[in-house]
This record gives structure tokens, sequence and C-alpha cells, in this order.
């Protein structure tokens, strides 16, 4: 059996609270998962759940108190910055917003091109390599030439996604990437991903609190409340079948086009609340 590509053990994250009696906020309570080369799990919970805070653990982007986090077996829970940039060729992110993750003033050939320049490929490869980003990504060539105001929020999605494979990595940590889409567009940016992961075996971790998205695009599931892991398992167990009251009051939440349905959804949800109360 090959080992995960990362393997997440008991991480606790803390963060600092404002005030001279505030008690530290316990972000992350002794989270634990693994994830396979080429597998997408989902991530899903409320805000406030922790599951955004994980995903950064991963990218180095917040401290870790306590835990492991091992990528291809290598410890990075407190890697140096110098190595995290190493790391870059291998993790990638795709943020929620694609505008304010793309520098406003730079062309999409020059984002594009800008983490291979700094990889150390020639102007002339990168360039190449830009056009070939986005045909994957089913964007015109001529593109190269516009700035990221001039896309819809869809098309920026896909600049966002085109500048996460630039370094042909192995995982991409997706934070809400499709929550500011709407429902077309997420659905072709959601199989635009399924694509991509198809053609390169990429891993994604899949971060939403949509149980619909995460439904779509995992493979496993997830499920985070207040910092801690209630609930894991296969996709179509977890979303059609949870055993977690939590997941199933996130799976009641999830609308449908069904007005009959969704009227008896909203019935039970009020109950399995008052029976918590």
């Amino acid at each position: 059996m090959n080992p995960p590509l990362l393997q997440v053990r008991d991480v606790d994250v803390v963060f600092p609270m404002k005030g001279f009696r505030a008690e530290p906020f316990h972000a992350l309570k002794g989270a634990s998962f693994d994830l396979a080369r080429g597998e997408t799990l989902g991530l899903v919970g409320e805000s406030g759940s922790g599951k955004t805070t994980l995903g950064r653990s991963v990218l180095g982007l917040v401290p870790v108190r306590g835990g492991s986090i091992r990528f291809e077996g290598e410890e990075i829970a407190n890697a140096s910055r110098r190595r995290r940039r190493q790391l870059s060729r291998d993790i990638q992110v795709v943020f929620q917003d694609p505008y304010t993750s793309l520098n406003p003033s730079l062309s999409i050939e020059d984002i594009l091109a800008e983490p291979l320049l700094a990889q150390g490929v020639s102007g002339r490869d990168a360039r190449t390599r830009v056009r070939g980003l986005l045909d994957r990504v089913q964007l015109p060539s001529d593109a190269v030439r516009r700035l990221p105001r001039e896309f819809s929020g869809g098309q920026r999605q896909r600049v966002a996604i085109a500048r996460a494979l630039a370094l042909e990595p192995k995982l991409i940590v997706c934070d809400e990437p499709v929550s500011a889409l709407d429902l077309s567009t997420q659905a072709r940016v959601l199989e635009l991903f399924i694509e991509i992961q198809e053609a390169t075996g990429v891993a994604y971790l899949f971060v939403s609190h949509d149980l619909t998205v995460i439904r779509h695009i995992s493979h496993r599931v997830i499920v985070m409340f207040r910092g801690e892991l209630v609930e894991s398992g296969d996709v179509d167990q977890v979303t059609s079948r949870p055993s977690h009251p939590y997941t199933r009051n996130l799976l009641m939440s999830s609308p449908v086009p069904d007005p009959v349905l969704q009227r008896e959804r909203r019935a039970e949800r009020a109950a399995m609340r008052a029976e918590t109360i």
C-alpha cells in the first residue's frame, strides 16, 4: 500500500485573544487525517468550525501549537520560510476571492509567469507554458494581454487555478474556491477541477461550507465542528447517511429544487434544533 501524500496527526492551533484576561481561542483540537495522491478530501463545516484554519495550517499560514503535519514523509508543521518557498513547487492554494488573490496591475501573462520565473524557468519557456495553462483551464490564448478586472468572477477563478497549476504541484489546498460564484459558474469550475485532477493526478484538500459542493467533488469527507473532526468517511456515506447530528443538520440545511422537500427539510431541521436545546 502506498504511503499517503499528506499525514496530519493531532494538530492543535490556538490563537491569542485581545484583552489582558481574554482566554485564547482553541481553533483546532487534535485534528488527524490522511490524504492520498490524486484524491480529493473535502473539509466541511459552518463558519468558525476550523476547516479553513486546518487548510492554512497545512500551508504554513498559521502557527501549529502541537501535532504533526507530514508531506511525503517530511515534517512541515514548523518548516522555515526558505523551506516553505521550496515546498510551494509541490503545495499550492486557490483562495475564495479570485480578484483579491490576483495582482490587479499585472497582465494575466505576468501573473502566470511569475511563479515559473521565480523557480528559474526562462522567459521564453515561461510564456510557452502560460499559453498551455490557459488552454488547460479553458481560457483563450489572447487572455495573456488582459488584466484581471476584464474577466468575470468565474474566469478570474480559472486564472487563479492556472496559477496554482503552473508549477505542477502534487497538492492544492482549495479554500472555498467556488463560494463567491453563481450556481451555474460553480458547476463549470467544479467540473474543471475534476478534469484537471483526472489529467494530472493532483490531490485536493477542498474546504467548503456547502455539503452539496463537497458531495460533487470529493472522494472522502471530514466534517468539522468547533475545531474538532466529528465525522469522516466515504462521500456517499457521509452525505447520504450521516451518523453525527451535526452532519445531519448540515445536510438538512442544503437547498433542494423541490419546494415540498425543502419545506420538509426545514421542519426536520427545526425539530433537530429543538431536541438539542
